[in-house]
C-alpha cells in the first residue's frame, strides 16, 4: 500500500526550507502535538513545516486486540521490555519514508528533515532515521525506546552513521519505564551518535520545560547545517 498518510500540517513561515514529521504515540493522532508548535521559540529561525500523520487503526495485542492508532502492534509490554510486530515496525517506516520523499518533492532535501515521536511514535522516529539510506537532520525522541535493536544493527545506513538524537524521557514514567529510554540511549552512544538526553520529573507525557529545550535544541541543528555543519 503507498498512499500517502493522512496528515496534519503546519508552517511557521512562508516556503519552509525545513521539515519536522513527528508521530504521535500509541491510540492517539496526528492532532497530538500540534499545539506544541507555538511554545518551540521558533521566532526568527529559518520556516519549517510541521507534518504530524495519523498512525493506521490496527489491533493492538496488548490491550486485548482494541482496534486503534498504532505505528505497530504490540504483542506484550512490561516496564523494561516490548515484544513488537517487527512487519508492523517496517510497514510503518515504510509509510514515513513516503512522507520524506514528498518533503523532498517540495524542496526540502533529507539533511533538512528532522523525524519527531513520542513513545510508539518516538519508536518509529528511531527505526527510520537510523535505516534511512540518506543524511536527515536529526531525531527528536520522547518518552520511547529502540523497538528493533536487531533491525538497526543489521540495517543501519553510514549516512546517519552519528546522526544527532534528541531524547527525553520522564523519571516517573510507568507506561514506557525509564530503562527502556537509557537503553536506546546506550545503544546510539555505541554506535556514535550525538546524543542530547534529558530527564524530567514527570510521568508518561511532555512538559513545559521539554518543549522549551526541543525548541532549543532544534536551533541550535539549524544554525549549525546553515554553518555548513551537518
Amino acid at each position: 500500500m503507498d498512499e500517502l498518510l493522512e496528515a496534519i500540517e503546519l508552517q511557521t513561515g512562508a516556503e519552509p526550507r525545513y521539515a519536522v514529521i513527528w508521530m504521535h504515540g500509541l491510540g492517539a493522532d496526528g492532532s497530538d502535538f500540534v499545539p506544541v508548535v507555538p511554545h518551540l521559540g521558533l521566532d526568527g529561525a529559518p520556516a519549517l513545516r510541521f507534518v504530524f500523520p495519523n498512525a493506521p487503526e490496527i489491533p493492538v495485542t496488548c490491550n486485548g486486540g482494541y482496534v486503534m492508532p498504532a505505528w505497530y502492534d504490540i504483542i506484550s509490554l512490561a516496564p523494561d521490555t516490548r515484544e513488537v510486530d517487527v512487519g508492523g515496525v517496517v510497514s510503518s517506516r515504510a509509510a514515513i519514508r513516503r512522507l520524506i520523499a514528498r518533503e523532498n518533492g517540495r524542496d526540502v532535501p533529507c539533511g533538512r528533515i528532522f523525524l519527531a515521536g513520542f513513545s510508539q511514535g518516538g519508536a518509529i522516529a528511531y527505526a527510520t532515521a537510523l535505516t534511512h539510506a540518506e543524511r536527515l537532520a536529526g531525531v527528536i525522541a520522547l518518552s520511547t525506546y529502540l523497538p528493533t535493536p536487531e533491525l538497526v544493527a543489521a540495517e543501519g545506513m553510514p549516512a546517519n552513521a552519528g546522526l544527532p538524537v534528541f531524547a527525553a524521557h520522564g523519571t516517573e514514567d510507568d507506561v514506557v519505564g525509564l530503562g527502556l529510554g537509557t537503553h536506546a540511549r546506550d545503544f546510539l552512544a555505541g554506535r556514535g551518535h550525538d546524543i542530547d538526553w534529558r530527564e524530567y520529573p514527570m510521568p508518561h507525557s511532555v512538559c513545559i520545560e521539554e518543549i522549551i529545550d526541543i525548541g532549543a535544541w532544534l536551533r541550535a541543528r539549524m544554525a549549525a547545517i546553515e554553518a555548513g555543519s551537518p
